[in-house]
């Protein structure tokens, strides 16, 4: 956990179009290695079987190929336990949109190497709608958040790879600001299981999602909560978490853009969490207005799972 965010190092060191020789070697051999397990068709790739998808995996575990198919492997398994695929093709669309409230909301921007903001403001999720949330069942608590993160790998992600960014790099991580202003210690005691849970499942079987976590108006306890909550993420994890100062837009402004970053942060965009994505004029070209419930974006298109 550190207190800045350097730009000094390449952001996409590790990513497809930047990987070393002996990174494109452990692809190679990660590869062969699933396609010996049955887990991976080179001829015709399953779309969470991409080069990005296993990249992200082999990230996770320092490109070590035996590595990367135990957590590749596990998180197969778990997704036919979890029907994942036919949850999120049939999953409620007004569910599905109103969950979004809960969880880390997409400004509709993204910083200077075309990654997504998500903004997570968690004073918002007050006693009354903390009340809402625990009256679902803990099952349907955890199918939300394997919905939402599937909309994220199969919609979100394939729409910033094909958006015009500064490489050609496919863009597989978010920017995540979570804002702790007017947060009580209590309150965060009372959502430790329901941050908890998503930080867990993101972390073992969708690695390597987050590229930066900007934590800004941190209170006087934040060490007593980031005590309860840095054992939720792997240390690599823990090493994109940041603390922002009084002073957070000198910090975000440095990769994000101004007309990208909210007011509240520094920014000139208007938009408030849980809001509806404010779109730019690139992804509006690309996908007219945000579609609502499970959508892929596949050749450049959105379309129903």
């Amino acid at each position: 956990m550190g207190d800045s965010i350097s730009n000094s190092f390449n952001i996409f060191e590790g990513h497809l179009g930047h990987l070393t020789a002996a990174q494109e070697e452990a692809l190679v051999t990660f590869k062969r290695m699933l396609t010996e397990a049955k887990l991976y068709d080179p001829e015709h790739p399953a779309p969470t079987a991409d080069d990005p998808t296993l990249v992200r995996f082999l990230r996770a575990r320092s490109f070590d190929p035996a590595g990367a198919l135990k957590q590749f492997s596990d998180t197969q398994e778990w997704r036919r336990k979890h029907d994942v695929d036919n949850l999120f093709a049939t999953f409620d669309v007004d569910e599905f949109e109103s969950s979004r409230r809960y969880y880390p909301s997409w400004t509709g921007r993204r910083d200077k190497n075309g990654m997504p903001i998500y903004v997570y403001h968690l004073a918002t999720l007050d006693s009354a709608v903390q009340k809402e949330l625990n009256a679902v069942p803990a099952e349907r608590r955890y199918q939300r958040i394997i919905a939402l993160y599937e909309g994220m790998t199969r919609f979100y992600l394939p729409l910033f790879s094909y958006l015009p960014h500064a490489t050609q790099t496919p863009i597989t991580s978010v920017v995540t600001i979570i804002d702790l202003e007017k947060v009580s210690i209590s309150s965060m005691w009372t959502l430790r299981s329901h941050l908890s849970e998503s930080a867990k499942l993101a972390t073992a079987n969708y690695p390597e999602t987050l590229s930066t976590i900007a934590i800004v108006n941190a209170p006087s306890f934040f060490p007593t909560i980031w005590g309860w909550i840095k054992g939720w993420f792997d240390p690599g994890t823990r090493n994109k978490i940041h603390i922002l100062g009084k002073n957070p837009a000198e910090t975000l402004l440095t990769f994000i853009d101004a007309e990208n970053l909210p007011r509240q942060y520094g920014g000139t965009l208007e938009w408030e969490f849980p809001n509806p994505p404010n779109l730019d004029d690139a992804t509006k070209e690309v996908i007219g207005e945000m579609p609502r419930g499970p959508t892929l974006f596949v050749d450049g298109s959105k379309v129903k799972p």
